[in-house]
C-alpha cells in the first residue's frame, strides 16, 4: 500500500451513505462497524472514513489525514512537521477507529485536524479512552472543535 489521503466525514445516515459512496467508487467498505465505516478505494487513493453523526443534520468535515505503511514514516512525518515549525501532538499505541494506531496530529490555518497514521492492528472499540476526541485531533485551546456525535469520539 502506498500513502494516501484521508477524508473522515460525520454523516447523518451511516446505511444511506455506504449505500451512496459504495455505487460512487464502485466498492464495498473495507470496515463496517456500528456507527462506522470505511472505504479503501484504489482509484482514486483514498481513505473515505465515515462516522455516524447525528440524524437530520448535514454531513461534516471531520478530519483529514494521510495514511502511512509504517510508524518510521509516522515517525519521519512528526520529525519533518516539526521542523517545519508546526505544533505537533503524537498518540502512539492508541484504539481509535476500530484499530490501534501510531499518529502525529497538526492543525492547518483554518483550524483543521489533520493526522498521518499507521494502522498496526485491528480493535474492537470506536473510541479510544472515554470523553477524549480521538477525530478531532487533539484539544488545541485555540481551535474550538465541536463535540464529536459518536459516544466516545472516535473515527
Amino acid at each position: 500500500m502506498a500513502s494516501r489521503v484521508q477524508l473522515a466525514l460525520r454523516v447523518p445516515d451511516l446505511a444511506e451513505s455506504v449505500a451512496f459512496y459504495t455505487k460512487l467508487f464502485g466498492t464495498e467498505p473495507a470496515k463496517l462497524r456500528d456507527g462506522y465505516a470505511n472505504f479503501a478505494i484504489a482509484e482514486p487513493p483514498l481513505k473515505l472514513v465515515l462516522i455516524e453523526g447525528i440524524a437530520g443534520e448535514a454531513t461534516l468535515m471531520d478530519h483529514l489525514g494521510v495514511e502511512v505503511e509504517t510508524t518510521e514514516a509516522v515517525h519521519a512525518a512528526t520529525a519533518r512537521l516539526g521542523e517545519a515549525g508546526l505544533n505537533t501532538d503524537v498518540e502512539n499505541d492508541t484504539t481509535c477507529c476500530y484499530a490501534l494506531q501510531d499518529k502525529v496530529w497538526v492543525h492547518g490555518p483554518g483550524h483543521e485536524p489533520w493526522e498521518v497514521y499507521v494502522v498496526k492492528a485491528d480493535a474492537d472499540s470506536l473510541a479510544k479512552q472515554q470523553g477524549s476526541t480521538c477525530c478531532a485531533g487533539p484539544a488545541d485551546a485555540d481551535v474550538d472543535v465541536k463535540e464529536p456525535a459518536v459516544a466516545g469520539g472516535c473515527c
